[in-house]
Parts: structure tokens; C-alpha cells; sequence
């Protein structure tokens, strides 16, 4: 969907849903008796100006934070919340992060709801396409509504299922539905309404949620749930669409060029000067002027293989002198590589000036002077586009919420852990790390279960990176409690006019995960407050 159609139908319905979502208790919906229904619901326009209007809610730039909660990535201003209490491991159902995730997802939720209860109330529609049309829009709502459970669940664990709009009164005695019942809704809706989402959208309709958006979420929702045989259906049955291709470069696949491009299934839509994100200004170097709210990790530059396909401490070629040479092409597309020396440079940025965050270089981009600039001299460089260096808070690029790529390791890993590991699954992987600007050996055949296991989480830990999807990967697999604990350690340099190598290690944020509290989130303190029914996760 075109973002100036989308701005629109956000500001002229602002109004509409202040109205019908500002309820103290966040699980209440809005009432059944508001004015609006008796108003709005009048025309075709109305019901796509209404769903439009809920795409709002959809996440997009921020979910970088949940990479600052994984071992790829750590939150570059020790002072936020994130840093002082959940990557320190000592969280409390009082932080406004918890609740402000609560919030986003029920409010998003109670969107969706409303808009299903009212719909049908349009009857100016075309009677030749008016059951196709509320049916797609329906089918767009639901599954917005289905993203948030999914994401709800992932953090909270038993949460409420609210399927349709409360009194005031309702919304304080709404107990938790167990977990899977939650995975039996969302697999149920997103199988429901993918017939009734078109393949494709054309002209000012593209951007809109898809049938292979619907499917690609069922196997994101799957796989999380553990539930591998539906995983792996619903991965195939994007691929047997044939809608959807790896583009072919990576370096370019999350600039402008790449836009609305054959690997994109479903993203959040920006523009310059009409709906514009802050990315560079809130991602870049501090040496083109940003600020620097995420520092990868030495354990991310570290995870990418050497040219050869091994990892660093097994190729006998690796050179921990000059360590980002001959290494996998993704790991320069995906971070400013620093300067390790005088004699081996970093990455050029996109002003000419040098990145050499290197203690002592008396850059911009020097570590250990400022909390702009990053604590582990690694900065992201995925949509962090050379044109938006001029106007940093006016950036116009998409950012992708699905991709192809993550459906072809999410059918792979399914069919590993179901132990069905054929040709499929090596074609699957090797499509990505073949990719024509990355050309990494294909994995071979004869793989062990075990063997493919950790050969799939490791492309989804270098493909994926800075995406947003690391936080959840660790949390599924339970291997949280093994990489998120100690200080954060960056990049490997030797001073300038020095000899020997030394490792930056941020100790400002000594991390800690207790596996017995962490893999969930506390409900808010707030909610549970308001509602009797609500429990409180163990250890909170």
C-alpha cells in the first residue's frame, strides 16, 4: 500500500480509534454501544480506510531492540531500562518496557476486533465484489491480530485470548488461556483467511498482507510453537506459490532498490517526507552523525564463517590479524567492519572518513568516550543507505518484517527436527548461502540430525542478523541461559603504533539470564493489579 494512502487513512481516523481504544484496562476493547459505529461504517471506503488504519500498528524500525537482548547485539545507552534491569537480569514487572509491549500488542488487538464486529455494517460495496472485498479486509485484520498473539505468547506465555470487543466491567476478570490454545487460534485463523488473500496486489494495493504473508506468519507461529509438521507445510506452501525468489544481492536486498522485491513478503512501509523513519540517525556510526542505539557483538562478527565454509577457530587460514579477510561476504554487509590496525583498515563510511572506533584513534567513532558512540566498535550497516545521510530522520526505506529467505530456515529447520532431512532441506539452505554476492560453499549431504540442526540456527543467526528474530530464536531453542551471560565482548584491535592484540569488553552491562524466570517476560504489575484473574509469570 502506497505510504501516502496509508498516512492518510491514519490521521483521518486518529480520532476514530482514540475513541475506541482508550480504556484504562488495556484488554478492554472498545465499548459496544460507541457512538462512532453509528457513524463511520457507512461506505466501502470507510471499511479500507478502517483496516488501513490498524497496518499502524504493525511494528517496524524498533524491532532492533530485541537483537539488543540477544548475544548478537547489546543496548548501546547503559542507562535505559533494557541495559539496567533485563540485560543485567534483573527484570520487574514494573518497567514500562513490559507493559508498553502488553499495551501495543492489546491495542493493536482491540483494533482488529472492533473492526471485525463493524464491518459487515458497510453495504455501499460493489454487490459484485463486495463479498471478496470484506472477506480480503477481514482476512488483513486477522491476521494482524494473529501477528500480536504470536508475539504476546513468545513473550508472556499464557495470555488472555480476546476475540471480541468487552464492556469496561469485562475487561477485570479475563483470566489466561493456556499457551497452545492460543497456538490453536492463530494456526486456525491463518489458515482461514489465506484463500481469501490474493497472491499479489498491483499499483497503490502493494504492501498489503498477502496469501503468502498468511502463510509465511502460520510458519514463523508454528515453528515457535514447536508444532514442526505444520511448520514445514506452511513454509512449502509459500515456495509452491512460486510468488517468491531470493534476491539476487544481499548488499542491496535492504536499500531502496530492493523495495517490493521478489524476497519481500511482508514489511512496514515508509517514505520520505510523507511517512519517513529515524533509522540512520537512530543506527549509523557516530561518524556519519548517528547515535547509536545498537551495538553488535564480537560473538555476531565472530559467528560468520571463513571463505571456505569453516568456522574461524577451524580454518588454519584464518588470520586473526587481519580477521575479517576471507570471510563471508554477509558479515560486511551486515556491519561497519572496524580498523584492526594501522596496517588493516576499517570499512570506508559513506562520507570517505575512515571507521576506526579503535581506542586512541581520536575518531568520531572512537570507543569508550561517549554512550553515542559503540560500546563494542561493530555497527549495524543493514539499512543504514547512503541516501539518507543527509536528512537522518527522513528515511524511506521499508523495513522487512518476512522475507523469503526466512521461510526457506524455517521449512529447513522443520523438517530437521521432524528428522526429515532430504533434498529439499539442503536445497533450501543452499539457495541462501549461494546467493550470488555471497557464493559460500553449499552445505553437503550426509548431514546428521544434530549436525543440520545447528548448521540451520547457525544461517538463521548470520542471515537474520540486526532483524529483530535473534531474541525469539534464543528463547525457542533455550539456549539463552548459555550466550547471555558475562560483559559483552566487541571487536579485536592492536593500537595504533602498538604490537599487541587486544579485545574490547564492555563490563558496563555484566549480563545474566536465570533459565528458571527469563525465557518469559513478567506480566505488567499494572495489569494484574486491574485484573484478579491474571497470574503472575514464576520468579516475578
Amino acid at each position: 500500500m502506497k505510504p501516502t494512502l496509508y498516512i492518510k487513512s491514519c490521521l483521518a481516523l486518529l480520532l476514530f480509534w482514540a475513541a475506541a481504544g482508550c480504556q484504562k484496562d488495556l484488554l478492554n476493547t472498545a465499548p459496544k454501544t460507541d457512538l462512532i459505529g453509528n457513524t463511520f461504517w457507512k461506505s466501502q471506503k470507510d471499511a479500507v480506510n478502517a483496516v488501513n488504519a490498524i497496518y499502524s500498528k504493525l511494528p517496524g524500525i524498533s524491532e532492533l531492540q530485541w537483537d539488543q537482548l540477544s548475544d548478537i547485539g547489546m543496548t548501546n545507552n547503559n542507562g535505559s531500562a533494557l541495559s539496567e534491569y533485563i540485560e543485567k537480569g534483573a527484570p520487574n514487572a514494573n518497567l514500562d518496557f513490559f507493559g508498553n509491549q502488553w499495551k501495543d500488542a492489546y491495542t493493536a488487538i482491540r483494533a482488529a476486533n472492533y473492526f471485525l464486529e463493524n464491518v459487515d455494517k458497510v453495504k455501499d460495496a460493489d454487490p459484485n465484489t463486495a463479498d471478496s472485498l470484506l472477506l480480503r479486509l477481514k482476512g488483513e485484520a486477522r491476521f494482524i491480530r494473529a501477528f500480536f498473539y504470536t508475539r504476546l505468547v513468545m513473550l508472556f506465555g499464557d495470555v488472555p485470548l480476546i476475540t471480541q470487543t468487552l464492556e469496561l466491567s469485562e475487561g477485570y476478570d479475563v483470566p489466561r488461556t493456556p499457551k497452545n490454545e492460543v497456538w490453536d487460534f492463530v494456526d486456525k485463523e491463518l489458515t482461514d483467511i489465506a484463500g481469501n488473500l490474493p497472491e499479489r496486489y498491483t499499483g497503490d494495493d502493494i504492501g498489503r498482507i498477502t496469501r503468502g504473508a498468511a502463510l509465511a506468519m502460520k510458519a514463523r507461529a508454528m515453528l515457535y510453537a514447536g508444532r514442526w509438521q505444520a511448520a514445514a507445510d506452511a513454509a512449502k506452501a509459500v515456495m509452491d506459490l512460486n510468488v517468491y525468489s531470493l534476491y539476487p544481492s544481499f548488499a542491496k536486498l535492504f536499500g531502496y532498490a530492493a523495495e517490493h522485491s521478489s524476497e519481500v513478503i511482508l514489511d512496514r512501509e515508509y517514505a520520505k517526507d510523507v511517512l519517513p523513519s529515524s533509522f540512520f540517525n537512530t543506527y549509523a556510526p557516530k561518524g556519519m552523525n548517528g547515535t547509536i542505539t545498537i551495538a553488535p557483538t564480537g560473538m555476531l562478527a565472530d559467528a560468520f564463517e571463513t571463505s571456505k565454509g569453516l568456522s574461524i577457530d577451524k580454518d588454519p587460514d584464518y588470520n586473526p590479524r587481519n580477521p575479517y579477510h576471507n570471510r563471508d561476504p554477509r558479515l560486511g554487509y551486515t556491519l561497519f567492519l572496524p580498523a584492526f590496525s594501522d596496517d588493516v583498515p576499517g570499512d570506508k563510511l559513506y562520507n570517505g572518513k575512515p571507521y576506526d572506533p579503535r581506542p586512541g584513534s581520536h575518531t568520531a567513532d572512537e570507543v569508550e568516550v561517549d554512550y553515542l558512540r559503540s560500546k563494542t566498535g561493530f555497527n549495524t550497516k543493514k539499512y543504514v543507505n547512503p541516501e539518507d545521510m543527509s536528512d537522518r530522520s527522513n528515511c524511506g526505506t521499508d523495513f522487512i518484517l518476512i522475507r523469503y529467505a526466512d521461510v526457506l530456515l524455517m521449512y529447513a529447520e522443520a523438517k530437521t527436527e521432524l528428522n526429515q532431512i532430504d533434498g529439499a532441506v539442503y536445497d533450501a539452505v543452499n539457495a541462501i548461502r549461494t546467493r550470488s554476492d555471497v557464493n559460500m560453499p553449499p552445505v553437503p549431504a550426509g548431514r546428521s540430525q544434530e549436525q543440520m540442526r545447528q548448521i540451520v540456527r547457525h544461517e538463521r543467526m548470520v542471515e537474520l542478523a540486526m532483524e529483530g528474530l535473534r531474541f525469539f530464536d534464543l528463547r525457542r531453542w533455550k539456549t539463552a541461559e548459555k550466550v547471555m551471560q558475562g560483559a559483552v565482548r566487541g571487536m579485536t584491535y592492536i593500537r595504533s603504533g602498538g604490537a599487541t592484540v587486544d579485545t574490547v569488553v564492555y563490563g558496563g552491562i555484566v549480563r545474566h539470564f536465570n533459565p528458571d524466570r527469563d525465557y518469559l517476560f513478567p506480566i505488567p504489575q499494572q495489569e494484574v493489579l486491574l485484573n484478579s484473574k491474571l497470574t503472575q509469570n514464576p520468579g516475578f
